[in-house]
């Protein structure tokens, strides 16, 4: 089978596709035939060198496809069949410690991700544990279906575990025309919040609009803590979706309420950030890490998918020929939603 890799870190030159041997499928595994995978920063950031990434390995995080086989030792309450459209959960863990246990797979020890951790899904067939797999969504096309997981599952995670965010909650995203950031408008104004956010260009305002962004920056040519202080009479947010890193920090210290949260999955633009401790506690504010998301998280932003609250974001279609051609256009960030491959 065919199956995109890289055997060394570097630029889109190290992406290859390689023959290899179709997996063989374990009892509690399900083989699955992928039709779509997407691409995630996350991809940029494994190709360039993440520290612990085991080489060779098969890229990508996000995917879903078809059910070839079923290993005897799947649950039957999963109620899977062959043939069986399916979407897979970009979460890997123990299974068996106390975070396990309570749901907070994120928070296990083993924690990983398919494509950063461990062989991913940029592959015509891969076996998976049945448990991270799930029925597509009845409404969405095979694109759709494997765009949402992992952006979906963080932003959820970020916005309803981390700072349980609230009807009349006003809500700064960064990135509307990004994966996290469109998911993140959508989580939130399902959850009846009032959503600022941020594009890099004029031409991005009306796709921001149309996800739910009652106000929209362009943070080239306006101040994002300004605009933010005059929609909300000079108090701030109450909450920070950040995910970009040091290029945007200190607007976001400056656009955060008294009392408010800042939440953070992601260092786009840099990891390093400057912060005077004394304004965060006069302030009584809280800054919140947060790393991906649970199988519970999953489930939850699925049902959201069903009931048509949410909708994932398709910006272009790539063969998985053109995947060089796919890392660049997320790379400069072109896109107006997710970037897809497909098989």
């Amino acid at each position: 089978m065919k199956a995109i890799r890289i055997h060394q870190h570097g630029d889109i030159d190290v992406l290859r596709i390689d023959e290899i041997d179709k997996p063989i499928v374990k009892a509690d595994e399900i083989l699955i035939r992928i039709s779509t995978s997407a691409l995630n920063h996350l991809d940029i950031w494994v190709r360039k060198g993440l520290p612990g990434v085991p080489l060779p390995i098969i890229m990508g995080s996000d995917g879903a496809g078809i059910i070839e086989s079923i290993g005897n030792k799947v649950p039957d309450n999963l109620s899977f069949k062959v043939g069986d459209e399916v979407v897979l959960a970009p979460v890997r863990s123990c299974g068996n410690c106390e975070y396990c246990m309570d749901g907070m797979e994120n928070l296990c020890a083993q924690f990983g991700i398919p494509g950063e951790n461990c062989d991913g899904l940029m592959a015509e067939y891969v076996a998976i544990p049945g448990k991270y797999v799930l029925k597509k969504p009845s409404g969405l096309s095979m694109y759709e279906a494997a765009s949402y997981p992992l952006t979906a599952i963080t932003a959820y995670h970020m916005l309803v575990d981390k700072v349980q965010v609230k009807e009349g909650d006003w809500v700064l995203v960064y990135g509307a025309s990004s994966g996290v950031g469109s998911m993140a408008i959508q989580i939130a104004k399902a959850l009846g919040a009032h959503i600022i956010s941020t594009v890099g260009s004029d031409e991005k305002r009306k796709f921001a609009q149309e996800l739910g962004a009652e106000h929209i920056i362009n943070y080239k040519k306006e101040s994002t803590s300004k605009v933010v202080k005059s929609v909300t009479d000079g108090k701030g947010v109450d909450i920070v979706f950040e995910h970009t890193g040091a290029s945007t920090w200190a607007e976001s210290i400056r656009s955060l309420k008294r009392g408010g949260k800042l939440v953070t999955c992601g260092a786009t633009t840099g990891p390093i950030v400057k912060i005077d401790l004394r304004g965060l506690f006069i302030k009584h504010q809280q800054l919140i890490g947060s790393t991906m998301g649970t199988l519970q998280n999953m489930k939850k932003v699925t049902a959201l998918i069903e009931s048509g609250k949410i909708k994932p974001v398709i910006d272009k279609v790539f063969e998985f020929t053109e995947i060089k051609s796919a890392h660049q256009r997320l790379e400069k960030g072109e896109q107006f939603g997710k970037v897809v491959i497909s098989f």
